[in-house]
């Protein structure tokens, strides 16, 4: 029998297959006399247009909070943005929510000024994982400006990321959280969810002049392993593109993968290390379960190794990775315990709560009809919301999107001066920081030996030893200690000191 543990990491299933429809792209008729070129197939971007014919809302003042401001670029003509003012979850900053219509497809986001000073202050872009988990689980459950209570109200989050930074919280890809499509399709792999989303920062930090050249982190965790660095990928090469169009290039300066899913491979055997060789905590399954997993572990490298890596066959990958992820995760699941955090029992179903309760809480706060209203969000988005889509991480599992690392964007990512932040709570099982070390050493780029040489040290926050950490030019590994998968939610002091030293460049 499998073992299901599902959304912000990969689900050990494959779904059913549901195809992607794709309309032939075409521009916004206001736009199309500016063009001379026609629309790039494999982003949707426009040729040369007549700048003169653009202008931009310059600050975010310029947004309603009555109803949506519609705003775009010709250089992106199939992509539109609505945008209004909320007042929502922070009354002591500005707050916006919107969405980004792709065609007949669009992507909710909300977005929320700094603490401190948003003229000045960073930009930081947030997705959770799934694939198909909803990024209002970080924004009131982990790092936004407020949190869901138990009785299903919100209260005031000091420690959120907006303390010193500008916060964009977005569902992603389309049929996630409160975004949809008209026709029902989404996009199917990560490739193609992030063309969408480096469309839209452009288009944002092109119309908000009041942002261009800002320090710009895209940040997220669990599947946000395989999202972020083909995301950042995405937005760092479309700025010679936004460059010789006479937009502003982003000022990509860092991602942040929290607790990820970097590489599938170190993953499966990492879960045996977790459960029975005192990784974090004392062995959690039986002596001779343990044994017999031991036995396992070899033939699980060597199968994945031959089909996964050396070559890619589809079929033989997904029955490796299949066999050896749900042997590891039927032992762990026999246990009882929460996979996001070994310390403790899971509670509720891992399907519906994540084992945390609170994410019924989310999912009956943002279902408040009152609630939707006031964020605008639209009437084709029925029934009740959902943290999680599963129509989506099947479709993402079928297409075998999980079978590709993304280690090989992240070192290119620091060849080209992109710094690079790996955190991961110690308790997690799931994405664990065994995994995820393994990962950061076994990187090939031209800091590889100065990094490797560096010695796991500690780092502390008000004294008190936080986890232990390794840095070398740019990249950075850091462990929290006694947290779980969803680390700001576990240790939101230890979490937010590590994000203000990592934008500021201050070293752990």
């Amino acid at each position: 029998m499998r073992a299901h543990f599902l959304l912000f990491t990969l689900a050990f299933q494959v779904g059913v297959a549901v195809s992607e429809c794709n309309k032939a792209p075409h521009s916004h008729p206001a736009w199309q006399a500016l063009f001379t070129s026609q629309i790039d197939a494999s982003g949707g971007r426009g040729g040369i247009y007549d700048a003169g014919l653009f202008t931009p809302l310059e600050t975010l003042d310029a947004l309603s909070d009555s109803r949506f401001t519609t705003f775009g670029h010709p250089a992106f003509p199939r992509y539109s943005v609505r945008a209004k003012k909320t007042r929502f979850c922070d009354n002591t900053v500005n707050a916006y929510t919107g969405y980004i219509d792709i065609e007949a497809r669009h992507l909710f986001f909300y977005f929320f000024e700094s603490r401190g000073d948003p003229s000045k202050d960073d930009v930081i872009f947030w997705t959770n994982g799934g694939p198909g988990g909803s990024s209002s689980t970080g924004l009131l459950m982990e790092l936004g400006p407020c949190r869901v209570t138990g009785d299903g109200e919100i209260k005031y989050h000091k420690e959120s990321w907006n303390t010193n930074a500008n916060l964009f919280f977005i569902d992603q890809p389309i049929g996630v959280g409160f975004s949809y499509a008209d026709y029902g399709e989404t996009a199917s792999t990560t490739e193609a969810a992030a063309k969408d989303v480096a469309a839209f920062v452009a288009i944002f930090f092109e119309n908000f002049s009041q942002f261009k050249g800002r320090a710009f982190h895209m940040a997220g965790e669990s599947y946000a392993g395989r999202y972020l660095p083909l995301f950042a990928a995405e937005v760092y090469d479309q700025n010679p593109w936004l460059a010789q169009n006479g937009l502003t290039p982003i000022h990509l300066t860092s991602i942040m993968i929290g607790n990820g899913m970097v590489d599938m491979f170190a993953l499966v055997p990492s879960h045996y290390e977790m459960m029975c060789e005192n990784a974090s905590l004392p062995p959690v399954i039986s002596i001779s379960e343990c044994v017999a997993l031991k036995k396992l572990i070899p033939r699980c490298k060597k199968w994945m190794k031959a089909e996964c890596v050396d070559h890619f066959d589809a079929v033989n990958c997904a029955a490796a990775t299949d066999f050896c992820g749900d042997s590891m995760g039927a032992a762990f699941a026999s246990t009882g315990r929460n996979p996001y955090d070994m310390s403790r029992n899971c509670e509720g179903d891992t399907a519906e709560s994540l084992c945390y309760p609170l994410a019924n809480n989310i999912a009956e706060y943002l279902s408040k009809p009152s609630i939707q209203t006031l964020l605008g969000v639209d009437p084709a988005v029925t029934g009740n919301f959902s943290v999680a889509n599963m129509t989506v991480n099947a479709i993402f599992a079928r297409n075998l999107d999980h079978l590709h690392p993304t280690s090989d964007h992240i070192s290119a990512l620091l060849e080209h001066g992109v710094r690079v932040l790996v955190y991961v709570g110690s308790y997690d099982w799931i994405c664990n920081w065994v995994a995820n070390e393994r990962s950061t050493l076994d990187l090939e780029w031209s800091g590889q030996s100065v990094f490797a040489s560096q010695e796991l040290r500690e780092w502390k926050v008000g004294g008190r030893h936080a986890g232990v950490t390794r840095s070398a030019k740019g990249l950075t590994f850091a462990s929290i200690y006694a947290a779980g998968h969803m680390t700001p939610y576990d240790k939101p002091v230890e979490t937010l000191a590590l994000i203000q030293r990592w934008l500021t460049g201050v070293s752990l």
